[in-house]
C-alpha cells in the first residue's frame, strides 16, 4: 500500500496527466481551425499518450491498494498566435511535467518506497523523449518561420506520426 503522502501524490499526478492530454486537445482544435490537419493530427496522437499515461498512474494506484482520487480539470486554451507558440507553449508544458515527475520520484525515494521509484523510472526516460520530441518540432518552426512551404510539409509530415511514437 502507498504512504498517505505518496497516494496524494500519486493522485495529483493523475490530475496533471489528464490535464495534460485535455491541453493536447485544446492545442489540436487550434490547429483544426488554423487548417493545419498534420499538426492538429500529431497533438491528438499526443492527447492519447498522455490518457494513456493518465492510466498508468490510474491502474498503479489500485494495484498498489490505494484509493483513486478524479480532481476537476481546468478548461484549456483553443487560441495561440501561431502554430509555433503552440508547440512553444507544449514545450514549456512537457517540461513542467518533468519537474513534476521529478519531484514524485523524489518524494518516493524519501518514502523508500521502492516500487513505486521502479515503477516511475519509466516516465523519468518518458519525459526525456517527450522534451526532446516538442523541441525539435520548435526548433523546426523556428527555421521555416510561420507560413510557406516549410510549413505546408511540416504539417504533412507530421500527419504521418503514428500511436505511440
Amino acid at each position: 500500500m502507498l504512504t498517505k503522502k505518496v497516494e496524494a501524490a500519486m493522485n495529483d499526478q493523475l490530475q496533471k496527466e489528464l490535464q495534460s492530454a485535455y491541453v493536447y486537445l485544446g492545442m489540436s482544435a487550434y490547429c483544426e481551425d488554423q487548417s493545419l490537419p498534420g499538426f492538429a493530427a500529431w497533438l491528438r496522437r499526443q492527447f492519447d499518450e498522455e490518457q494513456q499515461h493518465a492510466f498508468r498512474f490510474y491502474n498503479f494506484i489500485i494495484d498498489r491498494g490505494s484509493r483513486v482520487e478524479l480532481k476537476q480539470l481546468d478548461a484549456p486554451p483553443t487560441s495561440y498566435g501561431s502554430p509555433l507558440a503552440v508547440f512553444e507553449t507544449a514545450l514549456e508544458h512537457e517540461r513542467s511535467v518533468t519537474r513534476s515527475i521529478n519531484e514524485l520520484y523524489d518524494l518516493v525515494a524519501k518514502e523508500k518506497d521502492f516500487a513505486s521509484q521502479a515503477w516511475l523510472d519509466w516516465f523519468a526516460t518518458e519525459q526525456v523523449e517527450e522534451e526532446k520530441t516538442v523541441g525539435q518540432i520548435v526548433d523546426d518552426l523556428r527555421r521555416i518561420g510561420g507560413s510557406g512551404d516549410g510549413l505546408f510539409f511540416l504539417d504533412k509530415d507530421l500527419a504521418s506520426r503514428t500511436p505511440h511514437e
